[in-house]
């Protein structure tokens, strides 16, 4: 037998109409009446018609998440898994869905979140990533769609609400503490130069340089994406110079991965040879050999913090921009050696 908002209504000794105002979360119902029609709801196995609440209230009740370029790509980073279940435990206490985007390219990226703004497939979207001049994040400032960022914006930040750790600092802290362990020869390893996090993280880097008289060199700086592949590649490029580095700064723990393998195949020992700092604290950089010291940024933390900024944006359209930044703290383990 279909259990209907009458009998619900029944159970709980309240109007029909209460039911309802139940279900829309109405602000007019007491905490105690909540409580009690829930309880019912749950008793009886009543499970609301969401897309009909969603039509008469002109929502979808879901959160649009929109990865960097090809989903399939993104998703070998375990960055990606993390931070979404940051987003979907704040989304499952908040009753929304998650709609994640699988555009196969830029192109693609960009008309599938076309289809979910013109088509009220979400009431908001989760950016995760910032990318210079990124025709996404000017569509969404333009229609005046909510969104939040994972990452500092390339510009507007005052008008675009964004969670992100001091990248700047976190990769100026790292370098000096190369430094500080005698290394002289740093080289640095980023993602593509359109990401701000790699600028930024590039700057912290070159800031530490500046202040220790240390040259920058060019020949010491590789952009690739945030894979494991990529680090072996760079592997390829910094050993074959005249004067290879004698440490690193790796801007993500995959392409850590990448650089300690290739660096065995070329007979190079970490960290007797060469010293490696990196960024993210996946769970794989204490499982490794040797453990990587790397930036743990509370990955989860960023995914919990943007959704929420988004659900109050949602809840409260005059909300104003927020700049959020998450703590970060570096884990110090066996990828450094002092050679002083």
């Amino acid at each position: 037998m279909v259990v209907t908002i009458k009998d619900v209504a029944k159970r709980a000794n309240v109007a029909p109409s209460t039911v309802s105002r139940v279900i829309a979360d109405s602000s007019r119902i007491s905490l105690d009446t909540k409580k009690r029609v829930r309880k019912a709801m749950k008793e009886l196995g009543y499970y609301p018609n969401v897309n009909a609440r969603n039509l008469a209230v002109r929502s979808s009740q879901a959160i649009g998440v929109i990865m960097p370029s090809s989903a399939e790509t993104a998703l070998q980073n375990p960055f990606f898994p993390e931070v979404l279940r940051g987003i979907g435990s704040t989304a499952h206490e908040t009753e929304y869905s998650l709609y994640v985007s699988t555009g196969g390219n830029d192109e693609q990226l960009f008309e599938e979140v076309k289809r979910m703004v013109y088509g009220n497939r979400v009431d908001g979207m989760i950016l995760l990533y910032s990318r210079v001049a990124d025709p996404i994040m000017d569509f969404l400032v333009e229609a005046n769609f909510p969104f939040v960022v994972i990452g500092k914006p390339y510009e507007q930040e005052s008008r675009i609400t964004y969670v992100d750790n001091d990248n700047y600092h976190a990769s100026l802290e790292l370098t000096n503490h190369l430094i500080d362990y005698g290394h002289r020869h740093i080289a640095f390893i980023g993602g593509t130069t359109d990401l701000v996090v790699t600028m930024d993280r590039l700057r912290g880097y070159r800031s530490a340089l500046k202040k220790a008289n240390l040259d920058f060199k060019d020949d010491y700086i590789v952009h690739d994406e945030f894979l494991r592949s990529s680090g072996r590649k760079a592997v390829e490029r910094l050993f074959s110079l005249k004067k290879p580095p004698t440490a690193m700064v790796i801007a993500d723990d995959m392409m850590s991965l990448g650089v300690i393998n290739m660096l065995e195949e070329f007979g190079v020992d970490c960290p007797e040879d060469v010293s490696i700092t990196s960024f993210n604290n996946l769970y794989l950089s204490e499982l490794i050999r040797p453990a990587l010291t790397t930036v743990d940024i509370q990955i989860y933390m960023l995914g919990v913090q943007s959704a929420k900024c988004l659900i109050e944006k949602l809840k409260h359209k005059e909300e104003p921009a927020k700049r959020i930044i998450i703590p970060y703290s570096i884990k110090f383990r066996n990828s450094t050696k002092n050679i002083n």
